[in-house]
């Protein structure tokens, strides 16, 4: 069988993708502590538990989240609005982490001859994250033809799916996403009103799926 990386955040998507790579590769699960909140970690820490995969958490202490001062909160009404996401998108971007996170894992996947990267990057967030896009996608894995000698591929196989579609096929393959934690906060449960905890909450609306998450409001 063949062996994968998998980029393992603790958010939703990255369950959903984590939950597709373990069907098909013997996978490895690693997560980046850049000092966001410690609910992120324990999340994906209790997901590569419940899926049976070996986890690490690699420290890289150069990257800076934002304080929870500066996250901004919208409605739910606002969630399609492009000049509205795309300010809020501003307000919680951390320059170039994507690409430091796939160099790193390119890093090791050479090293422990795995032939794919699992990530998490989706159509919903990719209209505002640039480094979510199969634009992005594709140009790394040319890079990683001139900066590797084993054949290893970027693949994202949510990459065309909004958040509705995610948890709709999350809920196929049994995915622990009761599991995973969406918000940007660090509180005892989702705050319910940050740009990412609302799209998690529309995801299962509009799937029409159970959502076991507990929000604050």
């Amino acid at each position: 069988m063949e062996k994968a990386i998998i980029l393992l955040s603790g958010g939703l998507d990255s369950c959903v993708s984590a939950s597709v790579a373990v069907r098909g590769y013997e996978s490895y699960a690693i997560a980046f502590d850049y000092g966001q909140t410690r609910r992120e970690l324990e999340a994906a820490g209790k997901i590569a538990r419940e899926l049976n995969i070996n986890f690490r958490v690699i420290g890289l202490p150069f990257l800076k989240p934002k304080t929870e001062a500066e996250i901004p909160e919208l409605e739910s009404s606002e969630l399609d609005d492009v000049g509205i996401a795309t300010k809020t998108m501003k307000q919680v971007w951390i320059p170039a982490r994507n690409l430091v996170f796939l160099a790193v894992a390119s890093s090791i996947a050479e090293e422990s001859e795995c032939s794919k990267i699992f990530t998490g990057f989706n159509a919903e967030e990719g209209v505002t994250f640039p480094d979510n896009t199969p634009q992005f996608v594709s140009k790394f894995n040319k890079m990683l033809k001139y900066g590797v000698l084993n054949n290893i591929e970027i693949t994202a196989p949510l990459i065309a799916l909004n958040k509705w579609k995610i948890v709709k096929l999350g809920s196929e393959i049994s995915a622990p996403m009761e599991l995973s934690w969406s918000c940007y906060k660090s509180k005892d449960v989702h705050c319910g009103k940050c740009e990412s905890c609302r799209r998690r909450r529309r995801g299962f609306e509009k799937a029409n799926i159970p959502d076991l998450t507990d929000y604050l409001e």
